[in-house]
């Protein structure tokens, strides 16, 4: 794959997300006051633009309630992300912890200059130290590939319009151009539209992804190994996550409460086995090794 490509797609889709959102704000700007309404919705559009960009990062860490860590605090997990950056050619990022039993990591940030990677408690006691670097190693390949501010500002536009969507549903006026049909309309399509932006940005991603980590690591399989573990983990003891935030996460931290079995078309992450699968081809192991996932 071209990188130098995928990484201009990605600051495409970026402008095409802000300039969506911006559309979305003055024409609901326009439905609720008219000219004025506009004029009003166009400046909070424009504030919500900038905040996107630039507090994306720390917001989705907030809604995840991570928590930074110092090298005092976590040595090993430092050592770890120092030597996998040195090894991606990108600066170190923050590291964060999540308070969750559920085994799971994420990054975020809108560059890599100012990036962060968070892991939850449960994956440092459920993985091996390889495949710990595994799961670190893909979310250093979100970082220079430069996935984290799309799918960081995703996060917060499938936020910001759900929000919108409540709004409509309980300060729309029933005789108005905002019936209690456009609402409920509304309410019931924005999360549906929220979560067709985030497939959109994670199937392909996360493969990429997880090719870019195994490289930076220069061994596919701990990934591999990992991604069966933190599948079952996340099925076994599903995280309390504001559902615009799941797409940032390696495994779905949904899956238990979604069911395994739900189409791939609605689902905010790939197949589980078509990645452990890919990962193997590329250490040269035929698909009869997925048996043991």
């Amino acid at each position: 794959m071209n990188m130098s490509a995928y990484k201009t797609g990605n600051q495409f889709k970026t402008f095409i997300f802000l300039a969506g959102l911006t559309a979305l704000m003055l024409g609901l700007g326009y439905l609720v006051g008219g000219t004025g309404g506009l004029v009003v919705f166009l400046g909070l559009s424009v504030l919500l633009n900038l905040a996107m960009y630039w507090w994306s990062g720390p917001m989705a860490l907030k809604m995840s309630r991570a928590r930074r860590v110092s090298e005092e605090e976590a040595p090993e997990l430092h050592r770890m992300v120092e030597s996998l950056a040195q090894r991606a050619g990108i600066p170190k990022p923050t590291v964060h912890v999540v308070p969750s039993p559920q085994p799971n990591a994420f990054a975020t940030g809108r560059n890599p200059e100012h990036a962060a990677v968070a892991v939850t408690e449960g994956i440092q006691q459920s993985l091996s130290p390889r495949e710990l670097e595994g799961v670190l190693a893909h979310e250093l390949a979100h970082i220079r590939n430069r996935d984290i501010l799309i799918a960081s500002i995703a996060a917060m536009v499938a936020g910001a319009i759900s929000y919108i969507a409540y709004f409509i549903l309980f300060f729309g006026d029933d005789d108005g151009p905002l019936g209690l049909i456009g609402s409920l309309a509304m309410f019931i399509l924005a999360p549906l539209a929220a979560g067709i932006m985030q497939m959109a940005i994670s199937r392909q991603r996360e493969y990429v992804a997880d090719a870019t980590g195994a490289e930076i690591l220069g061994d596919p399989l701990p990934l591999a190994d990992a991604l069966g573990k933190l599948q079952r983990g996340a099925e076994a003891q599903p995280m309390q996550v504001n559902q615009a935030a799941a797409p940032l996460y390696i495994v779905n931290p949904l899956a238990g409460s979604r069911g395994r079995n739900l189409s791939n078309l609605f689902s905010t992450h790939p197949p589980m086995d078509e990645r452990i699968l890919r990962l193997r081809r590329m250490a040269g192991i035929r698909d009869t090794a997925l048996a043991a996932f």
